[in-house]
Parts: C-alpha cells; structure tokens; sequence
C-alpha cells in the first residue's frame, strides 16, 4: 500500500445527506467506496486517488489504520477486495 502522506488532503464537498454533526457514516462509506475502485481496478491505487482523498480527508487516522490493519488481515467487514467474507461476519 502507498504512503497516504503523498496525498493533498482537503475537506470532502458538501453533502445534504451527511450532515457535519456526524460525519461517521460517510467517513465509512468513502472508505468502501476507495476498497471497491482498488477491487475494480486490481488494487491500482493510482486510479482510486480521488476516493483515497475523499476518506483521509474526513476519516480519523486511527480509524483508517484498523481498517488497513484489518484488510490486510482478512479481518475488513466492508468491501472486499478479493471477493470473499471475512469470516465471522454477520451480513
């Protein structure tokens, strides 16, 4: 995985649908939305810049380490990149 501080972070664009009191859900969504362009893409980060610049923007770093963490371990409850369900998932 590339270092996420070659990056320019800037604040996500406005949305009606998440409102700036709680920005969890579309921190989690953008998150998926980067793993789901990697899946797409046979994990090209370069061509997902854009979704991997719209999490780190509003996602806490602490939050998107787990979940590198947990990717790179099988361990993700979100969008897999290799198509399988981690195991112990309840969906």
């Amino acid at each position: 995985m590339s270092s996420n501080s070659s990056i320019l972070k800037t604040t996500t664009p406005d949305r009606v649908h998440f409102p700036a009191t709680n920005q969890s859900h579309f921190c989690w969504q953008k998150y998926n939305e980067f793993v789901l362009c990697l899946k797409k893409n046979s994990g090209d980060d370069s061509v997902c810049r854009a979704n991997k610049q719209a999490y780190l923007s509003i996602c806490p770093a602490e939050w998107v380490e787990t979940w590198d963490t947990q990717r790179e371990t099988g361990k993700f409850l979100g969008v897999q990149e290799n198509g399988e369900v981690p195991s112990g998932s309840h969906h």
